[in-house]
């Protein structure tokens, strides 16, 4: 989909532009991304030249793993980006921060092996065991 979407934490101190092709919702269900977000990440994404944040300070990176890392907003601790240095071209964007409508659709499920006990999985996507299965 090519578009132009804006986006922001919950209390606006980070806010972002996309221009160009935004990639359709995907979730990951793996153990990481469930402990960061409380549930699952359901992320977008464009390229990083594709990304543009306005940050007053508040945006903060954590490493999870070895060049694995979720960017948040210090200030209302809100998910944001993820990212790896096996992919440094490429930045996932938390779906739920973007602003409405975004146009949009949720197509696959990846690491639905580690899928938290609680919650059924949508079988009107296509659901992935792994991240390249």
């Amino acid at each position: 989909m090519n578009t132009t979407a804006t986006g922001s934490c919950l209390c606006g101190e980070v806010r972002y532009q996309t221009t160009g092709d935004l990639r359709d919702v995907v979730n990951c269900h793996c153990e990481r991304c469930r402990r960061v977000t409380g549930h699952f990440m359901a992320a977008t994404g464009c390229t990083r030249a594709q990304l543009a944040i306005d940050e007053r300070g508040t945006l903060r990176w954590f490493e999870a793993g070895p060049g694995v890392f979720y960017g948040f907003c210090g200030r209302c601790g809100s998910t944001l980006f993820w990212r790896a240095d096996g992919r440094p071209e490429w930045i996932s964007i938390a779906a739920g921060t973007l602003d409405q409508p975004s146009g949009l659709t949720t197509t696959a499920a990846w690491w639905t092996s580690e899928v938290a006990d609680y919650h059924q999985l949508d079988s009107t996507v296509l659901n992935h065991a792994y991240e390249d299965d």
